[in-house]
């Protein structure tokens, strides 16, 4: 059985092996980030369920639709491999609690609930096609678990989510999927500390089978770097901005929500100069469509920053 080590204990074994882990990413400066979901289908905001008091059976009902076209995911690396992107994170299950892989841990998945595919898997493979590192999002909040707002006032209830979270991050990071690069949580609610999260043993499991992973700020401990969220602002140590392309978003918008992309070329490589500047990361998110297609205004300016990446990457990379 692991033996736990103390907070100052595993934050010191952390910065030990930081700037080995961190090298890559440090020189990768720019990647894509990818919300997709069942909330795709609605096409409104990835926080709809949410916003709009979803019944969660009535929710369920729209989750069975959620069926990407086998490929998708190849079109993602292809286009943030063109854009000269180094790495991609994928919500592998955001606030709905649905999970994009065949987990064993959580029925309300893609395979089980839709009869789709395991989409984890072929973006996995999609990325090593094209040479990118592999990321994968995983939200702690959940809507659709009873537990997930009885964690919050009923311990049995926390511990009962919380081994709940731990089987499916082991689903992820456990092997079957191959060396994962980057942990990223999100929206740690409704418990409001890394002991109410067990965050401290949680993440030592993790570095235990991927010694070499890179894990964000979102569990209510620093690990290796930190998240500033639609701006460009540097923090102490190891920062990435994730930015939008519409700046209202991050999900698909279909015709009747959409905004124009705020971002062309230029301003994407504004941001990209602001935080090479200040030595971070731009994780710039693009939310496809039902079918798992990009959205086709994302195409021209990612391609363009492509093109002036190979001629003028030394700026950016390292």
């Amino acid at each position: 059985m692991q033996t736990l080590l103390s907070r100052p204990e595993y934050e010191r074994m952390v910065a030990e092996t930081r700037d080995a882990r961190m090298k890559w990413w440090r020189d990768a400066r720019f990647g894509m980030f990818i919300h997709y979901g069942a909330h795709t289908l609605l096409g409104r905001n990835e926080w709809a369920m949410a916003l709009e008091n979803w019944d969660i059976k009535e929710y369920e009902k729209v989750a069975r639709g959620f069926k990407p076209e086998p490929g998708c995911t190849r079109e993602w690396a292809k286009l943030a491999a063109e854009a000269g992107m180094k790495y991609m994170v994928l919500t592998t299950r955001h606030h709905e609690g649905y999970s994009l892989w065949d987990s064993k841990v959580n029925p309300y998945n893609v395979v089980a609930h839709s009869g789709g595919f395991d989409l984890v898997k072929e973006f996995v493979e999609s990325c090593r096609e094209f040479g990118l590192r592999t990321g994968f999002y995983f939200s702690l909040m959940d809507w659709h678990h009873p537990d997930g707002w009885r964690a919050a006032f009923d311990l049995d209830a926390r511990a009962r989510f919380n081994e709940f979270l731990w089987g499916m991050v082991q689903e992820l990071i456990g092997g079957q999927y191959g060396k994962i690069d980057i942990l990223w949580y999100d929206v740690s609610r409704p418990m409001e500390s890394h002991e109410g999260w067990n965050s401290l043993q949680m993440n030592q499991r993790v570095r235990a089978i991927q010694p070499d992973i890179i894990i964000n700020n979102r569990s209510k401990l620093p690990e290796d770097f930190s998240t500033p969220e639609e701006h460009l602002t540097a923090t102490q140590g190891d920062w990435e901005a994730c930015m939008t392309f519409n700046r209202i978003s991050w999900g698909y918008l279909d015709s009747a929500q959409a905004l124009p992309y705020s971002y062309n070329a230029h301003g994407i490589l504004r941001m990209l100069q602001t935080v090479c500047a200040s030595g971070g990361n731009l994780l710039l998110n693009i939310g496809p469509k039902p079918d798992g297609g990009v959205p086709a205004e994302a195409f021209e300016p990612l391609q363009t920053v492509g093109r002036w990446l190979k001629a003028h990457g030394d700026a950016v990379y390292g």
